[in-house]
């Protein structure tokens, strides 16, 4: 049984005991956290929501919270001698897939 979830502003397929990397929750390592934009669950039997399932709800535990990889963004323009270098690490969090509910 697979679920398709909406977090962060953003889609992502799930399956139980997966880990997955969401954008940043603001909860604890070692708390369970509760998805409830289900928009569809796949499996034996397929739910599609208009625009969410009713009724449906992933839980998940959170296993740690931490910042991606230092991305560099440049800005420049030719012949004007303007330049700015600047650097950025997005924050997430790190959850495991317990349960889909249907």
């Amino acid at each position: 049984m697979y679920a398709i979830i909406e977090t962060g502003g953003k889609q992502l397929k799930v399956e139980e005991g997966q880990e997955i990397f969401v954008e940043k929750l603001g909860a604890e390592a070692g708390e369970t956290v509760t998805f409830d934009k289900v928009l569809f669950v796949g499996g034996d039997d397929t739910k599609v929501g208009t625009p969410y399932v009713d009724g449906a709800s992933v839980t998940a535990k959170v296993d740690k919270e931490g910042r991606g990889k230092k991305i560099t963004v440049f800005k420049y323009k030719p012949k004007k001698n303007y330049k700015r270098k600047q650097g950025h690490r997005q924050p997430y969090t790190k959850v495991v897939i317990d349960k889909i509910d249907a």
